[in-house]
C-alpha cells in the first residue's frame, strides 16, 4: 500500500511540470504549429510547444471562450461542485504566447497544410495537432438523436447537459428510478458511467432515499469493477442495480416521449434517463482524414503522428493510443510528449520513445476515492501497458485511505487545471 501511495503521488507530480525536458531552442527549430481543440490535450500541447521552443508560432483554433472540464463534472449532479467550477478561460494559454484563436476549424488541407477556419481565413503549418474530443454516433441507438437528448441528456459534454441531468433528478419524486445507459468500449473515461452512477445515488440517498438507480450496460466488465460494486454494496446497499451485456443490458433503442429504454431482454421506464451513445472521433478529424472505419484515429506512438495523414498529430480522445485510456490525465501527458516530438522534428532530430503516466480517479462518495494507474510505452507499434506497473486501488484496506484518495482526485484536478489553464 505504501508503494502505491508512493506511485500515485508521483503520477500527481507528474502534473505539475513538463513529462519531458525542455530542448534547446534554435532557429532551425522554429516553425509554425496549429493545435486544433482547446480541452486538456489542445491547450497542454499549445503551452508546451511555446515553453520548449519561444521561436515557435503556435496558434490554438477553439471557438469556445471557456472550456467546461469533463473530470468532476459528476460532482455537479451530486451537489458537490458549481458548473461554475468546471470552467476555464483561454487567459493564460495567451499569457503564455500561444495565439489563441476563438473560431471554429471547418476543414483541412493536408497536402497544402493548412487550416480553414469559420471566418473564411487560412492558416498555414508545419505541423498540426488535432485534438478535438469526441462526437456521438446518433444513428447508433434507434429514437436517440440530438433532440432527445434534451429529453435523455447524455451530460457527456460536460456544460449545458450537465445542468439539464442535475435539473430532471431535482425535480424527481423520491422513489423515481433513474437509469444510465453506458456505452460498449471505447469510449471517454470508461470509469465515468459507474463513478456517475455513484455520485447520482450518493445524493439520492441523502435527499430522495427511496430512489432506485438501474444501469444497462453493453459490456460485461468495466473498468474497476470490483471496486465499485464493493462500495456500492456497502454505501449503497439495494440502490443500485448494473445488468450486464450477456443478462441483457444493451440498450437497442430508446422511446423520449414516455422515457423508456428498450433492451432484448425488456423496456425499462425512467423517471430519468441518463443515455450515454456510442462515440467517435471529433467531426474534424475526420474531415482531415486521420480518422479509420472505428471512427477513431490511429497514430504511431512516439510522437502521435496520423499513420494515414503525414504531419498531422492526433491527441487525446479522438485518438487509438493501445492500452492506453481515454481521459484527461492521458491527454496531459500524450500533450507533452507530442509537443517534445514535434519540437525534435522541426530541428530535424529523430523523437525519443515515450514513457507515458496515466491515473485515473473515481469518488464513489464525497469522501471515498477509488483509483487505477498505468504506465505505457511504445511496444511493436502500438503503446502498450509495462508489464508489473501501475495497478488498482487495493480492495480491502484500513483506516481513512478511501478518504485519501479523494482528497488525492481533488489535488489532482486542481493541479491540472492550473497548469492548463491558469
Amino acid at each position: 500500500m505504501a508503494s502505491r501511495r508512493s506511485f500515485l503521488k508521483l503520477g500527481l507530480a507528474a502534473g505539475l511540470a513538463p513529462a519531458v525536458a525542455p530542448s534547446i531552442a534554435s532557429a532551425q527549430g522554429a516553425g509554425r504549429v496549429v493545435v486544433v481543440g482547446g480541452g486538456f490535450g489542445g491547450a497542454t500541447a499549445a503551452r508546451t510547444l511555446k515553453a520548449l521552443e519561444p521561436k515557435l508560432t503556435v496558434t490554438l483554433v477553439e471557438p469556445n471562450a471557456t472550456y467546461t472540464a469533463c473530470p468532476f463534472s459528476n460532482n455537479v449532479l451530486a451537489d458537490l461542485r458549481s458548473i461554475d467550477q468546471q470552467q476555464f478561460g483561454y487567459q493564460g494559454v495567451a499569457k503564455a504566447g500561444v495565439t489563441v484563436a476563438q473560431l471554429s476549424a471547418t476543414a483541412i488541407n493536408a497536402s497544402a497544410k493548412s487550416v480553414t477556419l469559420s471566418d473564411g481565413s487560412t492558416l498555414a503549418y508545419d505541423r498540426l495537432v488535432l485534438s478535438p474530443g469526441i462526437d456521438f454516433d446518433w444513428n447508433a441507438i434507434p429514437g436517440y438523436n440530438e433532440a432527445a437528448a434534451q429529453i435523455m441528456p447524455h451530460a457527456w459534454k460536460a456544460g449545458a447537459q450537465t445542468v439539464l441531468l442535475r435539473q430532471q433528478l431535482q425535480n424527481m419524486d423520491d422513489g423515481g428510478l433513474v437509469v444510465i445507459s453506458s456505452p460498449a468500449n471505447p469510449f471517454r473515461c470508461p470509469p465515468g458511467p459507474y463513478e456517475r452512477a455513484s455520485l447520482i445515488t450518493y445524493w439520492l440517498k441523502i435527499w430522495k432515499p427511496k430512489s432506485k438507480l438501474l444501469i444497462l450496460d453493453s459490456k460485461d466488465a468495466f473498468s474497476k469493477q470490483r471496486l465499485f460494486q464493493n462500495a456500492w454494496a456497502q454505501l449503497y446497499p439495494g440502490m443500485i442495480e448494473w445488468v450486464s451485456l450477456s443478462n441483457g443490458g444493451k440498450v437497442t433503442a430508446v422511446d423520449p416521449t414516455t422515457l423508456t429504454l428498450v433492451t432484448d431482454f425488456g423496456r425499462h421506464k425512467a423517471a430519468v434517463a441518463n443515455v450515454i451513445p456510442p462515440q467517435k472521433a471529433g467531426a474534424i478529424a475526420h474531415q482531415a482524414g486521420v480518422a479509420d472505419r472505428t471512427g477513431w484515429c490511429p497514430v504511431e506512438p512516439v510522437a502521435f503522428e496520423s499513420t494515414l495523414q503525414p504531419g498531422i498529430h492526433v491527441l487525446g480522445d479522438a485518438a487509438i493510443m493501445g492500452g492506453m485510456p481515454k481521459s484527461a490525465f492521458a491527454a496531459n501527458a500524450q500533450a507533452k510528449v507530442c509537443a517534445a516530438a514535434i519540437v525534435n522534428l522541426l530541428a530535424g532530430r529523430k523523437p525519443q520513445d515515450p514513457i507515458l503516466i496515466n491515473t485515473c480517479y473515481s469518488l464513489v462518495a464525497a469522501d471515498y476515492g477509488i483509483s487505477v494507474a498505468g504506465v505505457y510505452r511504445p511496444n511493436k507499434g502500438v503503446l502498450a501497458d509495462v508489464p508489473g506497473a501501475g495497478g488498482v486501488s487495493p480492495l480491502e484496506v484500513v483506516g481513512g485511505f478511501r478518504g485519501q484518495e479523494a482528497l488525492y482526485a481533488s489535488s489532482w484536478f486542481r493541479t491540472i487545471t492550473a497548469e492548463v489553464y491558469g
